[in-house]
């Protein structure tokens, strides 16, 4: 059987090896950082296909950022999201397989930033309080039934669950070892459903496989990065590169 690879230009080949780059980054340092690289793929790739595309790339992620901080895990909290998570993710399905390209973004894009405003404002009101959004089952079915959404429709769960763990006050490394087991865990679910969507395939992983470098040098880059970051440089990267995938996708 003979695999095909796209058609790309030297430019296009360059945005997806700084995409993958980005899952790297993503997995180890920043969540929310592939947001970039969902943006970049969908630029060069037709935005369904671009899912499918990063989906194996987001598998190797994981489990960098599961060997870096498995035991840093909330698993509170990840029981708390489990059952509005697979509820989103359902619906994702439906979604996908029904909406053209174009709505796609445009979802995910309005959705990110309303979320943006959002947790600014629940973190505001939970300072003032005292207190955080992470035991409440009202955010966590909120966040957590739109994470599983976003996530099957455009791998753009990441940004999505980084505003609510935002929200809740997770340090750096609670946040990413919480993540870690959160998208390994969802990735490997949403697998057969993409293979039946149409949207792996053979050309797919042999697209992803010289994407494979890219991906781990970025989760070097991001784990030496991270071991020199504030935790308020943390919390404001992750702010604002969401915002700036969120725009992206809008426009």
């Amino acid at each position: 059987m003979v695999v095909t690879l796209p058609d790309l230009g030297p430019l296009a080949w360059a945005a997806l090896v700084v995409g993958a780059l980005t899952v790297g980054i993503s997995k180890t340092a920043l969540p929310g950082a592939n947001t970039l690289g969902i943006a970049l793929f969908a630029a060069v790739l037709p935005a369904k296909e671009s899912t499918g595309a990063m989906l194996m790339l987001l598998v190797v992620g994981d489990a960098l950022a599961l060997l870096l901080y498995r035991r840093h895990a909330d698993w509170r909290v990840l029981a708390r999201l489990a059952p509005s998570v697979v509820a989103g993710l359902l619906v994702g399905v439906v979604f996908l397989a029904l909406a053209d390209d174009a709505g796609v973004r445009r979802v995910i894009g309005a959705i990110l930033l309303a979320l943006v405003a959002l947790t600014l404002w629940n973190r505001r009101r939970a300072s003032a309080r005292g207190s955080t959004t992470r035991g409440s089952h009202i955010a966590a079915a909120s966040y957590g039934s739109l994470g599983g959404f976003t996530t099957m429709v455009a791998n753009a769960g990441g940004p999505v669950m980084s505003m609510y763990f935002l929200a809740s006050r997770f340090s750096r490394q609670a946040f990413l070892g919480t993540a870690a087991w959160f998208f390994a865990v969802l990735n490997l679910a949403k697998l057969p459903f993409s293979i039946g969507l149409g949207l792996i395939d053979l050309s797919t992983l042999a697209l992803d496989l010289l994407l494979l470098v890219p991906v781990l040098a970025g989760g070097a880059i991001g784990w030496f990065a991270l071991r020199r970051m504030s935790q308020r440089v943390f919390d404001v990267l992750v702010t604002l590169l969401t915002i700036a995938g969120a725009v992206y996708l809008l426009l």
